[in-house]
């Protein structure tokens, strides 16, 4: 019998930021700097929530894209601190942003379509639009500071382009577009019928003064898709919750992925979902931003080439000097200096290696110490 698979599953690998990661924490005496993960826990409100949900048996099917409160309490939360306008039948509520990337890619794209990727990126980007039969174009990013240079992209777009996603503050860099960047890929996109992905997961971890989504230029309304995430501000991962944003008649063909996939999220979460949008995420962010001033100065104390991150909580470090590949030196790293941090090759961009800073601030100094002792025997 000649059993065969879908090719565009055969095509596609397991994340190495995981298998990374896996080889880390089972190596012995390792001190991992590497998912993006708060070492807070979720704030105890959030939690109450849930559980008094749980309590009152909230344990039914609730509405395919999210229960009417919990969507209005979004469309009220992103007018308020982000300045985005969109109704409650404008929104989803996801399983995660994950999610929310896998239903808008599938939503806007067709076989052969093409998606311009900014790299360094998330590998998430490029995976999910292989899934979807799309191909993903690289843009490299990493001589023009990680901004995006006007005269890549327009060589980039081609009659099949049909999809850009944006992330900022980047993953994993800690970049923020500058407004000029989103002025320019504005005004070569403007009149294209491109879509425009805004991964905003890390908006609200932002330590810099004038921040700008690309969310905000409505004339681009029907074609741009913003995707959020409870993961990041509030110490939510393992919850698994997001949501889009999308103009109506876009919402309406995503709600379909989203209901033939998984449904609905879970009942009993959403109210957590509103108490953690009520949540005060300012001390969260002033602990990143001493974290991101420390971490900032060791690395550039021993010599090391790292941009500082403007958002986030990721420091996107050059190694080219070494003259290893970044897969081998994390490599060696790892096995000489017991010491983890992910390759840059798994974000498209070979030379660095990513080193994640929501860890506490003893495991962050125990790790740049042994990267610091390191470096010091090449």
């Amino acid at each position: 019998m000649d059993l065969t698979l879908n090719s565009a599953v055969l095509g596609v690998e397991l994340s190495g930021i995981r298998r990374f990661t896996y080889l880390v924490r089972n190596t012995p005496g390792a001190c991992a700097l590497t998912i993006g993960e708060p070492d807070q826990n979720t704030p105890g409100p959030v939690k109450e929530a849930a559980k008094a949900a749980l309590d009152q048996n909230d344990t039914h099917y609730p509405p395919g894209n999210g229960y009417p409160y919990l969507l209005e309490a979004i469309s009220k939360f992103e007018e308020r601190a982000h300045g985005l306008r969109y109704s409650p039948e404008e929104i989803i509520l996801t399983i995660g942003a994950t999610e929310g990337l896998f239903i808008a890619l599938s939503t806007v794209l067709n076989p052969g379509d093409e998606v311009i990727i900014p790299t360094p990126a998330f590998s998430l980007y490029e995976s999910i639009t292989r899934l979807c039969r799309g191909v993903p174009v690289a843009l490299p990013t990493e001589n023009c500071r990680f901004q995006i240079d006007p005269a890549a992209l327009e060589a980039a777009v081609t009659p099949r382009t049909k999809a850009i996603v944006l992330t900022s503050p980047n993953n994993p860099t800690g970049c923020i577009y500058t407004r000029e960047t989103l002025d320019a890929v504005h005004a070569i996109l403007k009149d294209k019928p491109v879509f425009v992905l805004c991964d905003d997961v890390y908006r609200t971890l932002v330590y810099t003064e004038g921040y700008h989504s690309f969310a905000e230029y409505t004339d681009m309304r029907d074609r741009i898709i913003v995707i959020q995430s409870f993961s990041k501000p509030y110490a939510m991962t393992g919850w698994r919750l997001g949501y889009c944003l999308a103009d109506a008649p876009i919402r309406d063909r995503m709600q379909l992925f989203h209901q033939y996939s998984v449904v609905s999220a879970p009942s009993f979460v959403q109210p957590a979902c509103a108490a953690a949008l009520n949540w005060d995420t300012a001390p969260v962010v002033e602990l990143f931003r001493r974290r991101r001033y420390y971490v900032y100065k060791r690395l550039t104390d021993m010599g090391l080439e790292v941009q500082e991150p403007e958002g986030a909580f990721y420091m996107f470090i050059s190694i080219r000097r070494f003259g290893m590949d970044s897969q081998t030196f994390c490599e060696r790293m790892l096995k000489e200096g017991l010491v983890g941090v992910i390759p840059g090759v798994y974000f498209g961009t070979e030379g660095y290696m990513r080193l994640s800073y929501c860890y506490s601030d003893e495991d962050l100094k125990e790790g740049l110490d042994r990267i610091q002792r390191f470096i010091a025997t090449l």
